[in-house]
């Protein structure tokens, strides 16, 4: 298969940057499950320790130990239907970075902090243009040619994110593939994001309470792996395999396991306790 082009040439500058400033990363692959106020309390951990200069460039894999709605920083609570979330044992916690809310059940998690002293753009746009090109490489290591979503379109007042698409999205033709969400913190970007193998667009219409016609977008409007490409949808193993290499092959570094730093783990906890995570 022939690589798909992810990157614009715009962005071709800052790619060139990064390869030069770091060549080797940090990998957080985690293989066991962990709770959703953990998953989002760990991301921000890591941004605040990279911004202070005591932890490297982290690339985190990550899945979740129960289907569980992650809203953006600034949206509401009421736009899930908590009462739906809590007769389906479905956890709900706030995001630090921004955009919709997500149902994450089915897929595998990606978090990227790293900053401008690897050679990202300062300006949102691009930045989220040079991450996600990481997704497209992945994705067509996977058998999927996909491609960063053109032109924004969908419902932008939608709470749910997949029923909204932005260039900061990746597609397959028009149906939304994967969405993700960024916050930058003193010159460090935290971007995040996920790889859906399945989804059952119906609940997830439940859980955001839409109507009959936005129920009806989520599942036309969006796409999975095991959608395009049925029983022979790759496994998380497979999923976690690309990421990382679409990773190395976009940034041309190379990517070392490691493990949280102190100053992390401690922040982590600290973060878990704090109100603004629900």
């Amino acid at each position: 298969m022939r690589r798909a082009r992810h990157v614009s040439q715009t962005c071709a500058g800052s790619l060139r940057r990064a390869r030069r400033a770091v060549t080797t990363w940090r990998l957080l692959l985690e293989t066991d499950p962990t709770d959703g106020r953990v998953n989002m309390a760990r991301d921000r951990a890591i941004q605040l320790a990279h911004a202070r200069g005591i932890a490297p460039p982290t690339l985190r894999i990550y899945g979740w130990s129960r289907p569980t709605v992650s809203i953006g920083r600034f949206q509401r609570s009421t736009d899930v239907d908590r009462a739906a979330c809590d007769a389906a044992g479905v956890g709900l916690v706030r995001r630090f970075t921004g955009g919709r809310g997500v149902l994450h059940d089915d897929e595998i998690t990606y978090s990227v902090v790293a900053g401008v002293q690897e050679g990202l753009p300062r300006s949102v746009s691009a930045s989220y243009r040079v991450l996600c090109g990481m997704l497209v490489e992945a994705y067509a290591i996977l058998g999927v040619s996909a491609r960063l979503t053109a032109r924004t379109r969908g419902d932008s007042r939608s709470p749910a994110c997949y029923l909204h698409a932005t260039q900061a999205d990746v597609s397959v033709g028009d149906a939304k593939l994967s969405g993700s969400a960024q916050v930058w913190y003193e010159g460090t970007v935290l971007q995040h994001g996920s790889i859906v193998r399945d989804r059952d667009a119906e609940w997830e219409a439940r859980i955001f309470g839409l109507d009959v016609r936005d129920a009806r977008a989520l599942k036309a409007e969006t796409v999975t792996l095991k959608g395009l490409l049925g029983n022979e949808a790759p496994d998380n193993d497979a999923i976690a395999a690309a990421l990382v290499a679409g990773f190395e092959r976009t940034f041309g570094v190379e990517i070392q396991p490691g493990s949280l730093t102190g100053f992390e783990a401690a922040r982590e906890k600290e973060l878990v306790l704090s109100a603004g995570m629900l």
